[in-house]
């Protein structure tokens, strides 16, 4: 791991003491000091992923373009991925970052955009398309006989066991409080997408 990463800092016309203290760093900065001797190829898809990162650290560049980053990594490799694109951009570093993963969003970015249909509809923070779906997510206790009737008439992002039956979170306009006994959840990130592009998109 560590010659390829010196081999591509040669590439960008690195040499010397320079590009040695440079690698260095990269490999500690990704948490793969201890294991620069190794083969990439032995590596987790973690380690691959923060190789990459490293890869495209060299040379300081001013924007990095990651796309499903954290796709197929385990919930630890996920967080540390995480932590190190936010440790990123305290740098000047501008990320772009693609992903249908909404906690890579949520815990990452500044700022955001979503696609509907090959156009921009939104282009803000995540904090701000939070606010857009306060007052429409609830949480439903439902029986079973209910769920299939839920689903037809409402956005159902979650569905949680519980002694009674079912906990559903919804995403609408509005709740039939005739029919459903619901509480009003505060919404996050992924309530926010599904109302967004529901409900206000179009």
């Amino acid at each position: 791991a560590q010659s390829m990463l010196e081999h591509f800092a040669a590439l960008k016309g690195i040499h010397g003491q320079q590009r040695k203290q440079a690698v260095e760093k990269l490999l500690v900065k990704t948490n793969l000091w201890n294991d620069r001797k190794r083969s990439v190829s032995k590596f987790s898809g973690g380690m691959k992923q923060r190789y990459g990162i490293a890869q495209a650290l060299i040379g300081t560049p001013r924007i990095v373009i990651v796309d499903e980053p954290t796709t197929g990594l385990d919930p630890e490799e996920r967080i540390r991925f995480r932590n190190l694109l936010s440790d990123m951009t305290q740098k000047e570093i501008i990320i772009v970052l693609s992903t249908h993963i909404v906690g890579d969003i949520s815990s990452t970015c500044k700022n955001m955009a979503l696609l509907n249909n090959g156009k921009v509809a939104y282009l803000g923070s995540p904090e701000e398309l939070v606010k857009k779906a306060e007052g429409h997510v609830w949480k439903v206790e439902a029986l079973d006989s209910d769920l299939d009737k839920i689903k037809e008439n409402y956005h159902v992002v979650a569905t949680i066991p519980s002694e009674s039956g079912w906990e559903v979170e919804i995403v609408a306009d509005t709740l039939d409080s005739k029919t459903y006994s619901g509480q009003q959840l505060p919404p996050n990130l992924e309530h926010a997408y599904v109302y967004f592009m529901e409900y206000l998109a179009n």
